[in-house]
């Protein structure tokens, strides 16, 4: 295993990496066309769909942006507070994550007077279904605040946009100078 990774559950004999200790080259690609919102996102060997709803002028055929960041979220608590139950053999039956996101105005906010400032809050109920005790269900939610894409949210995040060339097909008799 490469240096500074750290290794997920064993399956088989085969030490198993969580999504987010994968390498660099684990990425995803994300590509539409200019005239709509229909976006095709593709993740490893996964392909995905996101649109806007009708009523902003999309055509509804994927799950908006919002919605993949909340579902992204739900999968990682679920999944993390399922290892974890697994590990301690804990008799967690089912974890059920419902979650919403909204933009509200910023409390306690020093430049309100001359900017609107918006805070983004996420909503996340998170359900143990099995025969736990409630220091157990403390535990597992204890756990679930500490999944890795929680961790990232609640971190400083750092986004590096570089313009790449396009590889752009030349349409016969246009003057690809002008």
């Amino acid at each position: 295993m490469p240096a500074g990774m750290q290794s997920g559950p064993v399956r088989g004999g085969e030490e198993v990496l969580m999504a987010a200790e994968r390498p660099a080259e684990a990425r995803i690609t994300v590509r539409g066309a200019a005239d709509g919102f229909v976006q095709e996102i593709l993740a490893g060997r996964h392909q995905l769909g996101s649109d806007e709803p009708v009523s902003v002028g999309g055509t509804d055929t994927g799950a908006t942006p919002y919605d993949l960041l909340l579902a992204a979220l739900g999968a990682c608590t679920s999944m993390t507070v399922g290892m974890y139950a697994r590990r301690k053999q804990w008799p967690l039956m089912h974890v059920t994550v419902r979650l919403s996101h909204s933009r509200v105005h910023a409390r306690d906010c020093a430049v309100c007077d001359t900017e609107k400032v918006m805070l983004t809050v996420i909503d996340r109920d998170v359900e143990f279904d099995g025969p736990l005790s409630d220091e157990q269900r403390e535990r597992l939610l204890a756990i679930a605040n500490r999944c890795p894409v929680h961790l990232t949210l609640t971190s400083r995040i750092d986004i590096r946009t570089t313009l790449r060339a396009a590889t752009q097909k030349q349409v016969p008799g246009s003057d690809p100078a002008s």
